[in-house]
């Protein structure tokens, strides 16, 4: 199997570091208030938080993508391999080996899923043999893909489009790859599939992952540690594991607490009570 772009061996360093970092949308709506993560090298970090927390802005600030939408990082710091990256383009940034795969499965419609997985190898300049070696590897992770490659990407399945929206982002021959709501409309089954590739691809590849994601349950079994966002601030990070077991992630994310699976009318007051806010 083709393997990506070798990674150092030290797992503790950070690939990505955002240093305190403030995004303001139209020069004056404050969508991000000091936000601050590490991704380690070969690590999977998991962003969690419900939808309006901000995490998708916080991957189109490390993605630089926010000018697209009138957005700007104005203060703190985004660290991509040792360098400040905040002012590179999207382009720039996917050449030194970070690219994000949107929220909702973008996948260009009327091209075949082939060509969709191609259209990601456009930055690279290492000739034909060895895009064609990466897309084999790609095929080999997602063996659906191989089935469907000739079909219109815009006649395939949600899970399918995921998979070709991961795929193309692999032809890039990524160090990081940002994935926003992998989840998102996808039946369970077919999203413990996307997250198995996903921990394949890492444990393989070394590709480091930064998911942003509101099915909390599933990306604290597949990452190593999160950051959970609330209006757009960090208010509780620390090891997977530990955040599994916090009693405020349970009650809150997780649906449950000790006297048994909350419902919404319980839950929905949570802000008042949250102990890392008080």
């Amino acid at each position: 199997m083709s393997k990506l772009p070798a990674h150092a061996s030290d797992t503790s360093a950070p690939i990505l570091s955002v240093n305190n970092i403030e995004v303001i949308y139209d020069h004056v709506i404050l969508v991000l208030k000091g936000v601050s993560l590490d991704v380690p090298k070969g690590g999977i970090v998991a962003l969690l938080g419900a939808n309006g927390a901000g995490k998708t802005t916080t991957l189109k600030a490390i993605s630089n993508l926010l000018h697209a939408e009138r957005g700007e990082v104005t203060k703190g710091a985004i660290i991509f391999k040792g360098d400040e990256v905040q002012a590179q383009s999207p382009n720039e940034l996917v050449r030194r080996g970070c690219i994000q795969v949107m929220e909702g499965r973008h996948c260009f419609g009327h091209l075949s899923v082939e060509d969709n997985l191609l259209t990601g190898s456009y930055t690279r300049r290492d000739g034909k043999a060895a895009i064609r070696d990466d897309l084999d590897m790609v095929y080999q992770y997602f063996p659906r893909l191989k089935e469907r490659r000739t079909s219109q990407a815009g006649y395939t399945s949600g899970g399918e489009q995921q998979m070709t929206a991961i795929g193309r982002a692999l032809m890039s021959k990524p160090e990081m790859i940002l994935l926003d709501e992998p989840s998102m409309g996808l039946a369970p089954q077919l999203v413990e599939e996307i997250f198995e590739i996903v921990r394949q691809l890492n444990e393989d590849q070394g590709v480091s992952f930064l998911l942003a994601e509101q099915n909390t349950n599933i990306a604290l079994r597949y990452a190593k540690y999160g950051y959970i966002l609330e209006s757009g601030r960090v208010v509780l990070d620390g090891d997977a594991a530990d955040l599994r077991e916090n009693e405020d992630v349970k009650e809150f994310y997780l649906g449950v607490s000790g006297e048994g699976r909350k419902s919404f009318r319980d839950v929905k007051h949570y802000k008042r009570r949250k102990r890392w806010l008080a």
